[in-house]
């Protein structure tokens, strides 16, 4: 995983300004009760962790950041922040337990999200959770003007088809790559729409059968199967 990330540094340094940035305070809401020693993967600067502990002031965050001038803004904010990727060898998370393990938008940079979320059940206690924020591929705006107008697969600098996008998602394959790691979904649904006419005019004539496509994302919560 480590030299996955470095093999895309240049994108990953040559991100938008607000690319490491972003609160997520839409996910605050997804977050169990209950849950107070929470690891954040993939934190960027920590604003999502710091929002966590503005709402939760009890909550001890810990975040993971492989790219270092987050890495570094992050350590300011949050409770300890360790500057690598996600595996099985970072030695400071050895018989460490969490409530919570977070992936705001990070399950899709991963070769393997599949083996992360395995590799996630090493860390989290028996009735902890997974929360995460994943792209949705068919969000409205870009497969229909994208794909099936254009019919083309552009890459761009962040978005749903970010250029260190490794993996893509629809809300019934996010539901599949949890079920498959051994995990229950607690909760999936939909967030940060956007309903455009177009979208309404060919979502009322299919019957409704695009719903899934007004949203830029899916918010998951899961926890270890029984």
């Amino acid at each position: 995983m480590q030299n996955q990330f470095n093999s895309l540094d240049d994108q990953y340094n040559n991100k938008p300004l607000d690319y490491y940035s972003l609160k997520r305070n839409e996910l605050l809401a997804f977050l169990p009760g209950g849950c107070k020693n929470i690891l954040d993967v993939g934190c960027s600067n920590g604003a999502f962790g710091q929002s966590i502990k503005t709402s939760r002031p009890e909550t001890v965050v810990w975040g993971v950041e492989p790219f270092e001038e987050a890495y570094l803004k992050a350590t300011e904010v949050l409770d300890h922040v360790l500057n690598t990727t996600f595996d099985e060898n970072i030695k400071e998370l050895d018989n460490k337990k969490f409530d919570c393990i977070s992936f705001n938008d990070v399950l899709e940079h991963l070769v393997n999200p599949s083996g992360t979320l395995e590799l996630c059940k090493k860390y989290l206690h028996n009735d902890g959770y997974i929360i995460a924020s994943i792209p949705n591929i068919l969000f409205f705006p870009v497969f229909f003007n994208q794909i099936i107008l254009k019919q083309d697969w552009k890459y761009t600098n962040a978005g749903t088809l970010d250029n260190t996008h490794l993996r893509f998602f629809t809300k019934k394959s996010m539901i599949r790559l949890f079920e498959d790691a051994g995990y229950e979904i607690v909760t999936i649904k939909g967030i940060n729409a956007s309903v455009i006419r177009l979208y309404r005019i060919i979502n009322l004539i299919l019957l409704n059968k695009l719903h899934d496509w007004r949203y830029l994302q899916f918010a998951v919560v899961a926890r270890i199967k029984k």
